[in-house]
């Protein structure tokens, strides 16, 4: 069977269904942004990993190694919260090839740092390499948080709002313009060594773009969502980051929970970089919200109860509410048809055909 025909995440269900914690410490394994364990009273720990691969998750031609260590961070620090815990500690370990310079790996981990210390997390040890293939990245962060505290996919009820923070579609946009620029280069550059010039290509212009760029560049991750959720005495019923798209993380929450879901497409937040880009490439900008993924936004459910507190939140959409399983996962589009939601973002073990 070729590893395609699973995808990422049916692969992670297919090589983890027979694996059953051993250990008490153990509360929550495979199957959520983080792991849960328990070692001390009062606290328990959260455990998070990723591994970045050079042609597969980032592509150096036009991604700084200052911004790609900074979001190899953030993207860990990001499950950590979206847990509602608190990041303490991260491992880095990485595998480089001959073509790359003590310079480029200074840069790399001053990216790496300047994340840690925005979000307080201490960089604890890891490992380095070579690599006969390209740049590889695996960094595990843990991370903290009162048993109470805690929030997994699993928790979402009949009736319970669905919500966002930011906006949605502006990194996938982003990644957008950056691949279009990159052809473009790449074919002035080929013409001028087939004439035997000696030029250097044009350098894009990205005036006006700056804020979609940085969005896939140098992502966020909204720790300052869940402080204001705090504050407002909300505790969310499930949570995840949005990293492979809205589309496919609702329907993680709705199956985890037992549970469907209504979206509402004129209730999901766009930046207006992100609606004009798009019209700019002809795509519809819906579907770039839906399925782009890299925003690492926070969505979430909460109690209808909590409607008017939630709604009075600074950068907090509510975009839709939970269904009985039964009523299906679904988007109402602004002319009141309804779509099925598809897992159509981000998969990196997805075949190239």
């Amino acid at each position: 069977m070729e590893i395609s025909e699973l995808g990422e995440f049916g692969l992670i269900k297919h090589l983890t269904k027979d694996i059953k914690p051993v250990n008490k410490s153990t509360i929550k394994g495979v199957g959520d942004d983080c792991a849960v364990m328990q070692y001390a009273e009062g606290k328990r720990v959260l455990m998070t990993t990723d591994m970045l691969m050079e042609g597969v998750h980032f592509d150096l031609q036009y991604t700084p190694m200052k911004h790609l260590g900074y979001k190899s961070a953030i993207v860990n620090i990001s499950d950590i919260i979206a847990m509602n815990g608190n990041p303490t500690q991260m491992v880095v370990s990485i595998a480089i090839g001959k073509r790359f310079k003590v310079e480029d790996l200074e840069d790399f981990y001053a990216g790496l740092q300047l994340a840690c210390e925005n979000y307080h997390v201490d960089l604890v040890g890891g490992d380095t390499t070579s690599s006969m293939t390209g740049l590889a990245i695996s960094i595990t962060c843990l991370g903290e948080a009162a048993p109470e505290d805690i929030v997994m996919r699993n928790g979402a009820k009949v009736n319970d709002l669905v919500c966002v923070s930011g906006d949605l579609g502006a990194a996938y946009m982003g990644l957008q313009l950056l691949e279009r620029e990159k052809a473009v280069f790449n074919e002035q550059y080929r013409e001028a060594k087939q004439k035997g010039q000696d030029i250097e290509p044009a350098q894009p212009d990205f005036s006006g773009r700056e804020y979609l760029l940085e969005r896939i560049l140098k992502p966020q991750a909204r720790q300052d969502i869940i402080q204001r959720l705090k504050e407002a005495g909300i505790r969310p019923t499930s949570m995840m980051d949005i990293s492979d798209g809205l589309s496919s993380e609702m329907m993680h929450i709705c199956e985890q929970s037992g549970v469907g879901c209504r979206l509402y497409e004129e209730k999901i937040p766009l930046d207006y970089q992100t609606a004009a880009t798009a019209e700019e490439f002809n795509m519809n900008v819906t579907t770039c919200a839906m399925n782009g993924g890299e925003d690492y936004e926070l969505l979430f459910t909460v109690p209808l109860t909590d409607n008017e507190v939630v709604s009075k939140i600074e950068d907090v959409k509510v975009i839709g509410y939970i269904t009985a399983e039964t009523e299906g996962k679904k988007l109402i589009c602004r002319d009141g048809s309804e779509f099925d939601l598809k897992a159509q973002g981000w998969n990196p073990l997805k075949g190239n055909e």
